[in-house]
């Protein structure tokens, strides 16, 4: 359990489908699930599917979050009840790999922007967690990616 060695990796631009929705934090384990259920089910719907492991983006608001969930998608997603589009962003982003219970992730969170800090660089953007195994995983892989640059 715990943080994994941070990298160092470009990315590219990746078009998303997600789910975008202000949930509190006992809430977040069904919203995930069914935000998951419904891009999947709108991708199939455009003849898309998805490019890599579902993942989700938090930004916290009093009592929980605002919450963006979802998958990378094969093209362009058009929007389709709660289901919109979405890029994530391309370029440097530190990435660590973190297993363990999801509630301990701040752990991995503390740990990349310490190693930021200790290279002279800076978070630019959003991060997001990719989540590599389901919650039924005793404990389960998760990467952090954040967006930076030089300080």
């Amino acid at each position: 359990m715990g943080v994994e060695d941070v990298e160092l990796v470009e990315l590219e631009p990746q078009e998303a489908a997600i789910v975008p929705g202000r949930v509190r934090t006992e809430d977040l384990p069904a919203f995930l699930g069914t935000a998951f259920g419904e891009v999947v089910r709108v991708l199939a719907e455009q003849h898309l599917g998805p490019a890599g492991p579902p993942f989700g983006r938090y930004t916290p608001v009093e009592a929980g979050f605002d919450v963006e969930a979802g998958f990378p998608a094969t093209g362009s997603v058009t929007h389709s009840g709660r289901v919109v589009a979405l890029a994530l962003p391309g370029g440097r982003a530190a990435r660590i790999r973190y297993r363990g219970d999801y509630a301990g992730i701040g752990e991995a969170y503390d740990a990349v922007h310490a190693w930021l800090a200790a290279r002279d660089l800076a978070a630019t953007g959003q991060p997001w967690e990719s989540y590599l195994d389901g919650p039924e995983v005793a404990e389960p892989r998760t990467l952090v990616y954040v967006p930076c640059a030089p300080r």
